[in-house]
């Protein structure tokens, strides 16, 4: 039986890895771990809970307003004591943050074979997304298993000499967990009670059309984040539309957001919500704003068009599919595509039927498949 350790940190990469792991829960040919850094705390453990998973170990490294060198000091020191004591055939990460190329490196370092889930997207420029461009690139020249989400993060991953018998196309893990989630919120008694939840916790109703926001990139810090509440401010001024905004809990979001936001009509800003709650009221949304990489993924699947609030994304394939537009951070631009979709119902309806490209709830399936067949 071989052993396998699933090393993440973060509120995404939880969602992502929650359906391989309840993939390698039920087969019988390897044995599993699991590892989390706390890079992320509250939002990982409502994650967890969610998909009924519990760690072997928590590093618990979070602590307010951390730096990149903490966070990566911090993981690789504790990581070393997990993989001394484990010695596992693999170690699973999935996508771009910090404790994924840590986690990378610390197996490198114990000569321990590393698959990454999600690999190959590629923006071409090392400082957006920041840091996860690199943190991405540095876990691809370590990795020995290659989960590509499709075919173009593939040609990213052969351009840089990656061997084709290591990568996989799979589609994306995100897509086996949104689906998850909708299953359980199938029964109109659920949809009642998410309802009833939003009107006694936040006084929102769902009469008028609702445009959820995200916003949390670290790239975006500073003036191109002020820009992006500029934005939202003038969409709520101008619109009929309601904003609902789950603010991220980093003091470089909350500051900004609610100075510029606080007392803006029509725009409600709530605390982050769990991912349970967070696919109801995607699925529930007109438009969606994000910075967010997996938003990019999901929305689509939902029928929703999601506009993308960042310079550069290393998801060009929504971009090219009509399911996505990527906006940038100035106020006009925001302003004036959310306009488009709120008083355009051509331009609406061709990017909610356009095709979702990035998976069709099987990837874990498919990860779990090929590792089986292969040998490590």
């Amino acid at each position: 039986m071989k052993k396998v350790l699933f090393v993440f940190g973060t509120r995404p990469e939880a969602i992502k890895l929650a359906p391989l792991i309840l993939k390698f829960r039920e087969n019988n040919n390897f044995e599993s771990r699991i590892c989390v850094t706390g890079q992320h705390k509250e939002m990982l453990e409502q994650v967890l809970r969610i998909f009924n998973i519990n760690p072997d170990y928590d590093l618990r490294i979070m602590k307010e307003n951390q730096s990149l060198f903490y966070i990566t000091s911090e993981t690789l020191k504790k990581l070393e004591t997990v993989l001394i004591k484990e010695k596992p055939d693999l170690v699973i990460v999935q996508g771009d943050t910090t404790t994924t190329f840590v986690a990378s490196l610390s197996a490198y370092y114990q000569k321990i074979k590393i698959a990454h889930v999600e690999a190959g997207l590629r923006t071409e420029d090392k400082f957006n997304p920041f840091p996860e461009e690199i943190n991405r690139r540095l876990t691809d020249c370590i990795a020995d298993f290659y989960f590509a989400p499709t075919e173009r993060a593939k040609e990213n991953l052969l351009k840089e000499g990656v061997r084709k018998d290591r990568i996989f196309v799979t589609g994306n893990t995100v897509i086996d967990a949104l689906l998850i989630i909708l299953d359980k919120q199938k029964e109109p008694k659920v949809q009642r009670e998410m309802e009833e939840k939003f009107l006694k916790r936040y006084g929102i109703t769902f009469e008028r059309r609702t445009i959820l926001v995200t916003g949390h990139r670290r790239e975006s810090f500073g003036r191109d984040f002020e820009e992006i509440c500029y934005g939202l401010k003038m969409i709520a001024e101008n619109s009929d539309a309601q904003i609902v905004y789950p603010v991220h809990l980093n003091p470089n979001v909350q500051k900004p957001v609610k100075r510029i936001l606080r007392d803006t009509k029509n725009v409600y800003l709530i605390e982050p919500l769990d991912y349970y709650t967070f696919v109801w009221l995607m699925n529930r949304s007109y438009i969606i704003l994000t910075d967010s990489g997996g938003i990019q993924e999901e929305a689509p699947a939902l029928a929703k068009p999601v506009l993308v609030m960042r310079k550069k994304t290393e998801r060009p394939e929504g971009i090219e599919a009509g399911v996505a537009k990527l906006v940038g951070t100035e106020r006009e631009s925001i302003f004036r595509e959310t306009m488009k979709l709120l008083n355009s119902e051509e331009d609406y309806k061709k990017m909610a039927q356009a095709k979702n490209p990035y998976g069709d709830g099987f990837a874990s399936k498919r990860i779990l498949e090929i590792l089986e067949r292969e040998n490590f």
